[in-house]
């Protein structure tokens, strides 16, 4: 609650002293009038969901989790399935006391607790083992491997990715694990270039994915940029869900036009498979490279869109033993190499 206001179902709900109740959509200054006067509580329960395949309808009741979230992001596969991302604004505490008091420092940290939350409306989505919490409605999960043996051992073997598919077809809720961590929705669309992220970034996807392993350009690609020799490939059709090192709002996407981008470390996230991807000299000359401090740069070249997270290796640093000691220096360094792949919720 700030200034009376209380946020809930995606919307800023505020009540006049004399008990009359305005909403608004979340980031949006326009107050209208609620015409039940019933304020949050008397947000709709139910859901009319049409299955696309066969046109048949289904009611399912919402999950009704009060007022302690809100809905941060939304975003719509071509299917008709509704992936949101919901963050909590605190927890309330614990019977015990320690972590009640981590609970504190947590809350006064700005970190907030995150779950997807994925509405299906008789279409699909894939779930990473482990990742699914729990799921509502007239759901079926299929497990396979996703292609075929070879298929499943490819994507296991080079690219870091499970070899059984999981996939969960209905209409209903479904929720996946909660986290402290952050997500990234990226729409994928056949039209458009698939995308390349690091091993360990995909969390689920709606629609008919394609996950593969994509086999980094050159050798020296593989041996000097820090990503390993395979990375993930994902193309298709619907929403990818990824889990990212940082907040959205941290990484940096840059667009190239015939244009080339120099990485000094591996903190690049993703980038178009439109793009060719390198690891070169800082320098055209060994003497150049030696002494310009900078070693190997990752490039990335042609048209299309490349993410960075720069703040990626100073989170890394502060869970160092040296913390907040390690940004008192000279900051000069041979590259910021991160924890590429290393995926925590």
């Amino acid at each position: 609650m700030t200034d009376g206001i209380t946020q809930h179902a995606g919307k800023d709900w505020w009540q006049s002293d004399e008990g009359v109740w305005f909403h608004r959509q979340i980031g949006t200054d326009e107050w209208i009038q609620d015409a039940t006067n019933l304020g949050p509580s008397g947000v709709a329960k139910g859901l009319d969901l049409q299955n696309l395949n066969t046109g048949q309808t289904k009611t399912i009741t919402l999950s009704d989790p009060g007022e302690r979230f809100k809905v941060i992001e939304t975003v719509q596969s071509p299917d008709g399935t509704i992936v949101e991302i919901l963050e909590y604004k605190e927890l309330l505490g614990s019977s015990d006391v320690r972590t009640s008091e981590m609970l504190f420092f947590t809350t006064k940290s700005g970190a907030k607790l995150k779950m997807v939350r994925i509405r299906l409306s008789g279409g699909k989505v894939r779930v990473e083992p482990g990742a699914l919490y729990f799921m509502k409605g007239h759901l079926e999960m299929r497990t396979s491997t996703g292609g075929g043996m070879l298929k499943g051992l490819k994507r296991k073997m080079l690219s870091g990715e499970t070899f059984f598919v999981n996939e969960i077809h209905g209409i209903g809720e479904v929720y996946l694990e909660p986290t402290f961590g952050h997500f990234l929705l990226k729409q994928i669309n056949p039209n458009n270039p698939g995308i390349i992220c690091d091993k360990g970034m995909f969390y689920a996807g709606s629609g008919d994915m394609n996950i593969s392993a994509k086999m980094q350009g050159k050798l020296s690609a593989g041996f000097f940029g820090g990503e390993g020799w395979f990375q993930t490939h994902i193309s298709g059709n619907g929403v990818a869900i990824l889990y990212v090192p940082v907040p959205k709002e941290e990484i940096m996407r840059y667009t190239l036009n015939d244009e080339k981008l120099s990485v000094d470390g591996n903190f690049a996230l993703m980038r178009e498979d439109t793009l060719q991807f390198k690891v070169e000299k800082s320098s055209k000359g060994i003497m150049g490279t030696l002494v310009s401090g900078e070693g190997f740069l990752q490039t990335f070249s042609g048209k299309g869109n490349v993410w960075i997270a720069p703040t990626q290796g100073v989170y890394e640093k502060l869970t160092t033993q040296r913390g907040m000691a390690n940004f008192a220096n000279n900051p000069a360094s041979m590259g910021t190499m991160v924890k590429s792949g290393k995926r925590k919720r």
